[in-house]
C-alpha cells in the first residue's frame, strides 16, 4: 500500500450553531437546496472592513479558498472562505446561497461553524466564518504519538460531533461530506471543541420526493450512494462510522488502490475488524462502528441513538471514579495522620500509568492512497515511493458503470 499524505482540503473552512432549539420550517428550495437566505450581502470592497492575515492558508478547493483575515475595528479574528461563483462554466451562486442558508439555520447549534457576514464581487461570493484556531481534527490525527488523540479525545469529539449532527437531521439537513478535513477545532492544546463545516454538498431532505446524488469524498461514500439509491439521514451515519474506523485505528476501512478499488470495497463490504487494526482499542468502540458500517442505510444506527451507546455514555463520567477513591483515601489519611502528599502521590502515580498506555492515532487524509499505519521496515521499503497519490475531485461525478450496483 502507498502511505498516505495529507491533500489539499475540498474548500473546507473553520465554525458555532444548540440541540435544543426549537424547529424551524427551511425556507423555499429546489432540488434539495435553500434558496432564501437572511443575511444582508455587503457589495463594498471587502478589504475595507478586513485585513487578510499573511502566511499560508487555511484552505483550498478546486473553487474555493479560505484565509485568516482581522476585522479591522475589532481586531477580531475570522476566516475569510472566498467562493466562485462560475464553475466549470456554470453559474453556481445558488449553489453558494444554499450554503449560506444551511449555515443560518444551524446559527443556534455549538457545534455548527458560525456565518458572520457575506460579501459578493462580480466573481465571488465571501463567507466571514468563525475562526476555529486548532485547525482540522487531521491535524491533530497525524501527531507524533505522544502528541495525537487518546481513545478518550475521540469519545469527546464524536459525541460533539453526533450533537452537531443530530441537530442538523432534526432539520432535514444532510451534510454528505463529513470527513476529517470538515472537523475543525477550536484549540489544539489544551484540546478545545469541534466545528463543522463546508454544506458545499449538503441538501434537504424533503418526505414528499426522492433525492439520489452522486457526491461525497471516496472513502466516505455510502453504498447507496454508489448504487445511486436514495440518499438520507443514515448516508451521514454511514460517514460518521468511516471517520471514527480511521480515528480510532488510523486505517481507512475501504480505501483501495484507485477509486474504483475504493468502490468496490465499499459495495462489497470489504473491511476487518481484527486485532491488527484494533490493537488497543475498547470492545465498546468496536460496537459503535459496526452500528454505523451496515450496508442497508434503515439498519443503521441513528445520531441520537449513537449518543446513547455504552461507549459515548461512559466518556462523560470516566475520570469521576479515580477523583472521589482520591478524595476519599485523602479524607482518612487525615483521620489516621498521614501525610496528604503521600495520597496525592498514589493519585498521580495511577494518573500517570493510566495516560501512559500506548496509543497509535493516525488519521488518513480523504480521497488519497494507501495505509497510515506501517511497519519502520515497510516505511524504509516505500521510502522511494511517492506520498501523493491522492484522488483530485471530492465530488464524484463519473462512477464507471460496472460499479454501481
Amino acid at each position: 500500500m502507498i502511505p498516505l499524505e495529507k491533500p489539499g482540503s475540498g474548500g473546507s473552512s473553520p465554525a458555532g450553531g444548540v440541540l435544543s432549539a426549537p424547529r424551524r420550517p427551511p425556507p423555499s428550495q429546489g432540488r434539495g437546496l435553500l434558496t432564501e437566505i437572511r443575511a444582508a450581502v455587503r457589495t463594498e470592497p471587502f478589504l475595507d472592513g478586513y485585513r487578510l492575515s499573511p502566511g499560508r492558508e487555511l484552505g483550498r478547493g478546486k473553487f474555493a479558498v479560505v484565509r485568516k483575515c482581522v476585522k479591522k475595528d475589532s481586531g477580531k479574528e475570522f476566516a475569510a472562505k472566498f467562493m466562485r461563483k462560475r464553475r466549470k462554466g456554470q453559474d453556481c451562486r445558488m449553489e453558494i446561497i444554499h450554503e449560506i442558508a444551511v449555515l443560518e439555520l444551524a446559527q443556534d447549534n455549538p457545534w455548527v461553524i458560525n456565518l458572520h457576514e457575506v460579501y459578493e464581487t462580480p466573481s465571488e461570493m465571501i463567507l466571514v466564518l468563525e475562526y476555529a484556531a486548532g485547525g482540522e481534527i487531521f491535524e491533530q490525527c497525524v501527531a507524533d504519538r505522544d502528541e495525537a488523540f487518546t481513545e478518550k479525545d475521540v469519545q469527546k469529539l464524536m459525541r460533539q460531533i453526533l450533537e452537531g449532527v443530530h441537530f442538523l437531521h432534526a432539520h432535514d439537513v444532510v451534510h454528505l461530506d463529513l470527513k476529517p478535513q470538515n472537523i475543525l477545532l477550536t484549540s489544539e492544546s489544551p484540546l478545545g471543541d469541534i466545528k463543522i463545516v463546508d454544506f458545499g454538498l449538503s441538501r434537504i431532505m424533503k418526505t414528499s420526493e426522492e433525492l439520489r446524488e452522486i457526491m461525497g469524498t471516496p472513502e466516505y461514500v455510502a453504498p447507496e450512494i454508489l448504487s445511486y439509491d436514495p440518499i438520507s439521514t443514515a448516508t451521514d451515519m454511514w460517514s460518521i462510522g468511516v471517520l471514527a474506523y480511521v480515528m480510532l485505528t488510523g486505517m481507512s476501512p475501504f480505501l483501495g488502490d484507485n477509486k474504483q478499488e475504493t468502490f468496490l470495497n465499499i459495495s462489497q463490504m470489504n473491511l476487518s475488524y481484527s486485532e491488527e487494526e484494533f490493537d488497543g482499542v475498547s470492545e465498546s468502540a468496536i460496537d459503535f462502528i459496526k452500528r454505523l458500517l451496515v450496508q442497508k442505510p434503515e439498519a443503521r444506527a441513528t445520531a441520537e441513538e449513537c449518543l446513547r451507546h455504552p461507549w459515548l455514555i461512559q466518556s462523560s463520567v470516566q475520570a469521576l471514579p479515580l477523583k472521589v477513591k482520591g478524595a476519599l483515601e485523602e479524607a482518612a489519611a487525615l483521620q489516621e495522620g498521614d501525610s496528604v502528599p503521600k495520597t496525592h502521590s498514589g493519585i498521580q502515580k495511577a494518573e500517570t500509568e493510566e495516560s501512559a498506555v500506548p496509543e497509535e492515532l493516525i488519521v488518513v487524509a480523504s480521497y488519497t492512497l494507501g495505509q497510515c499505519r506501517q511497519s519502520e521496515k515497510e516505511k524504509m521499503e516505500q521510502k522511494a515511493i511517492s506520498k501523493r497519490f491522492k484522488f483530485e475531485e471530492p465530488l464524484l461525478q463519473e462512477i464507471p458503470g460496472e460499479f454501481i450496483y
